[in-house]
């Protein structure tokens, strides 16, 4: 439906008095072209929280550019740090800026913006951008550059692929195996599944100029086994030394994804076998006549009709 037009003004509006959360995912400006603005949505709902969520800042060069999750990661400094050393930049799909810096992030505003109005009693405007997100998931990168852990160009620092005991490597079968043994005690550890006890020592292993070589003997070592051979001698060891596994491998293994997080007085619900590899996306049609008339009492022909696959409220003369 067209945004501009007063039938989508006053639908929006019905519901409000009602409504816990209102999520405005819009560029700058637009609910207030619509005559929606925050104080008006307040004005009918004091207790209404308000998430605006935007992928760049809401003022600033980029306010009113069209953009994705690369490019908030982009303006963010976060992109500038990821990936190998003499290679471009390298965003993880958009985890970071839509899902964890975005959505998560606006997510706990909203909560606690909640928890606020059980004392206050009001409501509230909560507003979230994917840049902010980002740079604030990634404020342990950027302090960590005035430090030896990160203070050398991209991929060449101890957490981003530039320490050989951190980082991923290709076994005899083309799958992979990870390594993460920052601490000496798992070090050894590492040393002793590999058989490589002339790495033992510990002043080598601090010193920069021998990492090239510590991690052409890690390669090449890891090379002469299978990951199942590399599983079986890491298995329930502290060496940080783990299978790469691919998300087909972990399906066919009954791999069920499990609740992020588990609250005893008030438990989740739990996430099927099925729903851990098969999604379903909202698509309209979707019961979305139950779920109006359940949330809003709200029945088609009374208080809404369906005109070019949208809605217009048919009581606008009431409000």
């Amino acid at each position: 439906m067209e945004l501009q037009s007063f039938a989508l003004t006053v639908l929006i509006l019905s519901p409000i008095p009602r409504v816990d959360v209102l999520l405005d995912p819009f560029r700058p400006g637009v609910l207030e072209s619509l005559n929606l603005s925050p104080d008006n949505l307040l004005g009918k709902n004091p207790r209404l929280i308000i998430a605006r969520l935007t992928g760049f800042r809401r003022d600033g060069p980029y306010a009113n550019m069209a953009g994705h999750d690369i490019n908030y990661l982009a303006v963010s400094g976060i992109l500038s740090q990821l990936g190998r050393t003499e290679e471009p930049p390298y965003p993880p799909a958009n985890i970071l800026a839509d899902f964890a810096g975005g959505g998560l992030m606006c997510a706990l505003g909203i909560l606690l913006a909640l928890l606020e109005r059980t004392a206050s009693g009001k409501g509230q405007l909560v507003e979230h951008n994917m840049v902010d997100g980002a740079g604030y998931l990634g404020s342990m990168m950027r302090y960590a550059r005035k430090t030896a852990l990160w203070d050398r160009p991209r991929g060449k620092n101890v957490l981003d692929g530039g320490c050989p005991w951190y980082d991923v490597y290709l076994c005899k079968d083309g799958a992979y195996m990870a390594v993460g043994a920052l601490e000496p005690q798992f070090f050894r550890r590492l040393i002793d599944g590999l058989e490589l006890p002339e790495l033992e020592n510990p002043t080598a292993r601090e010193d920069r100029a021998n990492w090239p070589a510590i991690r052409e003997r890690f390669r090449l070592r890891f090379l002469e086994k299978t990951r199942p051979e590399w599983e079986q001698i890491f298995d329930r060891t502290d060496a940080c030394c783990t299978p790469v596994l691919n998300q087909q491998e972990l399906e066919d293994n009954g791999y069920e994804q499990r609740l992020p997080v588990g609250l005893q007085a008030s438990s989740g619900l739990t996430i099927g076998a099925s729903q851990s590899w098969t999604g379903t996306a909202i698509a309209p049609g979707n019961e979305g006549l139950d779920m109006l008339r359940q949330w809003f009492g709200w029945k088609l022909e009374r208080e809404f009709q369906i005109v070019g696959g949208g809605l217009v409220k048919t009581d606008i003369a009431k409000l």
